[in-house]
């Protein structure tokens, strides 16, 4: 019995061997939905995710707006001014006048301000695309989730089906034998409270199913259609040990929390800064025209005036009421909050790998002891039935055969989804469930760095981008989902 444990196991490993994702979605039959396909899907349809995304991009932002406060500024003024009342004794008070100007002002010195404010800001534009791909791999998870139950709950109802169709049959066997009194109304009865707990355990297994293929369209977009066996995973680690050094370099978690911890370093910098003197140069020109409204003269050089002023400005803070320490300190204990929230992370990262780990490892033993009992259950069901036949073994006996031969089967359905999900939990916390790992077809894959490369030198000030529209499609139009199953399912991987 150990030889075939250990070769179940075994089987079930190479399973989860590789990643042939291409290969099943080229053999799927027409109008068939692939993991691969459902995952494609919520990659470009998924709220959360595009919502995700659009968070990014607003977060780019933080880059120019921080480096324009060290670039110069350029501004200019026109005012037109009527004078309803003139002085009768004010020969020089000009009745209108409209005058212009321009003022050029160039930082030369903050501190460190906009230098360490521009730094923070890089540093969580890196952490927010750190998170975007940990709300990737988080979305897949659930997609992958939901792709299963709805695999495992079309089984279960089909199992539930099937024991429904039997104990009907028994019950009518049952009720021909009692006829000719062969059996008691006692057997009678038990294989009609048996019957009514199986169509009862059938309407509980297709409500499940329902829950399940809802919550598949709320994450993908689309009802799910005739889903295929899932693929084998890829690069699943052969210890505990082996997955929490893997999820320790390469978890978005931890490189995100890492990234707001310097972020926040940076942030002392900037506060620091609010001691320090500022110096800019300034440079302004204006133009005035009291157009021809002074009464006295009446010339041109009575009525216009020019002026060219250039200057160097220097702010030195002396005295601010202890603001500028409170701000330094306010960011050491930020910075502080931002290492144990770092700690915190690099915990939860190593308890969900070493979680998830033990998980798939359970439910592989669980599938391969599931399957020797689905197997004794069997023969054990086809003995009692047997031995009724000689008088051997009561009615009783035959309905708790089928109880415990649907239960092995139901648990072993269960166990295999529970397998397969737990492995790609495995993944995700080692950082490697994202759309780079899992080869998504459907075009280029979303870049956020591109996004950040367009903005973060941007200088003009109308550079607007196009009006926000909706990406992710909504599930109005989407039928509700049915108890329907197809004539027949299978959720193991695809081998």
């Amino acid at each position: 019995m150990h030889d075939k444990m250990t070769i179940a196991t075994g089987r079930r490993a190479r399973w989860l061997a590789g990643l042939a994702f291409g290969a099943l979605v080229a053999a799927s039959p027409a109008h068939a939905e692939t993991l691969q396909g459902a995952l494609a899907k919520a990659y470009e349809n998924n709220p959360t995710l595009t919502g995700a995304r659009a968070g990014q991009r607003a977060n780019d932002e933080n880059v120019p707006i921080q480096k324009a406060a060290g670039l110069p500024s350029v501004g200019a003024s026109v005012d037109y001014q009527e004078n309803l009342v003139v002085p009768g004794n004010s020969f020089f008070t000009p009745g209108r006048s409209v005058s212009t100007g321009a003022q050029l002002s160039v930082p030369l010195y903050q501190g460190g301000a906009v230098r360490n404010a521009v730094k923070a800001a890089k540093y969580r534009v890196e952490a927010g695309q750190a998170d975007l791909r940990a709300t990737e791999a988080s979305i897949f998870s659930q997609v992958v989730g939901a792709y299963m139950d709805v695999i495992r709950d079309i089984a279960i109802v089909q199992l539930n089906q099937k024991n429904v169709s039997v104990l009907k049959t028994n019950l009518q066997a049952t009720s021909d034998r009692f006829e000719i009194g062969d059996l008691t109304r006692t057997d009678v009865a038990q294989s009609q409270a048996r019957l009514a707990l199986a169509e009862g355990d059938l309407r509980t297994a297709e409500s499940n199913l329902i829950r399940s293929r809802e919550a598949y369209i709320r994450l993908v977009g689309d009802a799910p259609t005739d889903l295929q066996p899932p693929p084998v995973l890829p690069n699943l680690p052969t210890t505990a040990e082996e997955a929490v050094a893997i999820a320790l370099t390469n978890n978005p978690d931890i490189d995100a929390a890492n990234q707001r911890l310097s972020a926040a370093r940076a942030d002392i910098g900037a506060a620091r800064a609010t001691r320090a003197p500022k110096v800019s140069a300034t440079v302004s020109g204006g133009y005035n025209n009291n157009l021809n409204s002074i009464p006295a003269g009446n010339t041109t050089s009575d009525n216009t005036t020019t002026s060219t002023i250039a200057g160097v400005s220097m702010t030195l803070p002396i005295f601010q009421g202890g603001r500028a320490s409170a701000r330094v300190r306010q960011a050491q204990a930020q910075t502080s909050q931002a290492i144990e929230n770092y700690v915190a992370v690099e915990r939860d990262v190593i308890a969900q790998t070493r979680g998830a780990y033990a998980a798939w490892q359970a439910n592989e033993r669980i599938i391969a002891a599931t399957e020797q009992a689905v197997g004794a259950n069997g023969l054990s069901l086809e003995g009692v039935r047997a031995e009724n036949s000689v008088g051997t073994r009561s009615i009783l006996d035959i309905l708790n055969a089928e109880q415990e031969y649907l239960n092995a089967q139901v648990q072993l359905v269960s166990a295999r989804r529970n397998s397969y999900v737990a492995a790609f939990s495995v993944l995700a916390a080692m950082g490697k469930a994202e759309a780079r790992d899992l080869g998504i077809e459907g075009g280029a894959l979303y870049d956020p760095e591109v996004n950040y490369r367009r903005v973060k030198g941007q200088l003009w000030d109308w550079a607007d981008d196009p009006k926000p529209q909706q990406q992710a499609t909504d599930t109005r139009a989407i039928p509700a989902a049915d108890a329907g199953v197809p004539a027949y399912v299978e959720i193991g991987p695809k081998q």
